[in-house]
């Protein structure tokens, strides 16, 4: 017998029927609420709301767990590459070597912006914001890249999306070179992923950058762990957007700008900012912590705590790990990880924050692991957006795809004024 849920209003009874998910997830089905009640729900910032039912991602906030199509992230960060995790999240499964070549060589044949699209990096100020520049030209490159504005068929999709992947990486770059007066640099077609990336950012005419296996290997872990994270900001802005039929660069664009905000893409940059200014100011970790206990104090402990993890945050642990190897392999001594080393040890011994469950999340180490590599800090959310690429593909495919999709209208409780006359200026 199905299982449902009893909802007593005005002395009447509804019944809601009780769905399960495939890791025995439940959840209370409101989608009749209005109809059969004439009521809403309230749920300010959709915490308690699944917005989908995707098989994309699934997240165990309590135990710690990430996993992209039912792969654990921690096979996916120790084995796969940052592309193979993309094909994955995409299509649904991981390649077989065929298939891989195949998505490669697609990769490899969009790698280059048109010669028209580079007059755009000349418009921007020099002192654009990076960010903006990925989000217009992502929205751009629909005029260039897609013949017609909607995806129709299979063979389109993979095409646009192999476009879009190696794209971004693209004009990631670009802006970057645009910025401190560079020559933009062209992608090579015999470099992996992360490896051309580094190529672009790094080379100049005269010297070819290249990077060391640990570097690469730290920046493919990095775009993994990134590369999609269920239904946060950015995510649900891209399937939001696509569920209006935007097509699939204008809603990744869309995405881009949601990613941007500090609440979201930036918050590794305020970490950093943290351990700086903890730094540079001499100031002893205990006396830090202990500040950002006082609730009547501004100071406040960045890269702790998480929306839905309430344990460790998977990507944290593995990107703490990462972070000591790189650092070892490149002879760094960088005083930064040390007092993150020490921050961390000293909240978690602190009952103040177990008790409220913060504890590291993927932000606390990234920036760290950013910085060795020499990415610039207003180039780190772009960084992240360039990882969280194949999840907005993978999400907006999922609502194409859905035949029954409907276009997401949230309602809303109005709390403003009642019925008000309209007067004329004379009166006001």
């Amino acid at each position: 017998m199905d299982e449902t849920a009893i909802l007593h209003v005005d002395g009447q009874s509804f019944e809601l029927p009780i769905v399960t998910g495939t890791e025995g997830e439940r959840a209370v089905d409101i989608s009749s609420l209005r109809a059969s009640t004439g009521l809403i729900t309230l749920d300010d910032g959709y915490g308690n709301t699944g917005s989908c039912a995707s098989q994309i991602t699934f997240i165990d906030g309590e135990s710690g767990i990430l996993r992209y199509r039912g792969v654990p992230i921690e096979d996916l960060a120790a084995r796969s590459s940052f592309i193979e995790t993309a094909e994955l999240l995409i299509f649904g499964e991981l390649p077989d070597p065929e298939e891989r070549d195949v998505f490669r060589q697609l990769l490899t044949e969009n790698s280059a912006l048109h010669r028209d699209m580079r007059k755009h990096f000349d418009g921007f100020p020099a002192d654009a914001h990076p960010m903006a520049i990925l989000s217009a030209m992502i929205n751009a490159l629909q005029a260039y890249d897609l013949p017609e504005i909607h995806i129709t068929d299979n063979i389109g999709f993979r095409r646009a999306a192999a476009a879009l992947l190696a794209k971004t990486r693209t004009i990631a770059a670009a802006s970057y070179k645009s910025h401190i007066g560079q020559p933009i640099a062209y992608p090579r077609y015999d470099l992996p992923y992360a490896e051309n990336f580094l190529h672009m950012m790094f080379s100049v005419p005269y010297r070819d950058y290249e990077p060391t296996p640990e570097v690469a290997h730290a920046l493919n872990m990095f775009l993994v762990l990134h590369a999609d994270h269920e239904q946060n900001c950015s995510t649900s802005t891209v399937r939001m957007v696509a569920s209006g039929g935007a097509n699939l660069f204008a809603s990744v664009s869309a995405g881009v700008n949601a990613l941007w905000g500090p609440r979201h893409g930036g918050a590794n940059m305020a970490v950093l900012d943290m351990l700086e200014h903890i730094h540079r100011d001499d100031i002893p970790v205990s006396r830090y912590i202990d500040q950002a206990k006082d609730r009547s104090s501004s100071v406040r402990l960045m890269g702790f705590g998480h929306r839905v993890y309430r344990s460790f945050d998977p990507r944290a642990q593995i990107l703490k790990e990462a972070a000591h190897r790189l650092l070892e392999s490149m002879h760094i001594k960088d005083p930064l990880l040390d007092i993150a080393q020490q921050v961390e040890e000293s909240a978690l011994a602190d009952d103040y924050f177990r008790e409220r469950k913060l504890y590291p999340n993927v932000d606390f180490y990234s920036g760290i692991i950013l910085r060795a590599i020499g990415i610039p800090t207003d180039m780190f959310t772009v960084m992240f957006a360039i990882g969280r690429t194949p999840g907005w593909i993978a999400h907006w495919k999922e609502v194409h795809d859905n035949a029954g999709q409907k276009i997401h209208r949230p309602r809303q409780l109005y709390v403003g004024e009642p019925l008000t006359q309209w007067l004329p200026p004379a009166q006001r």
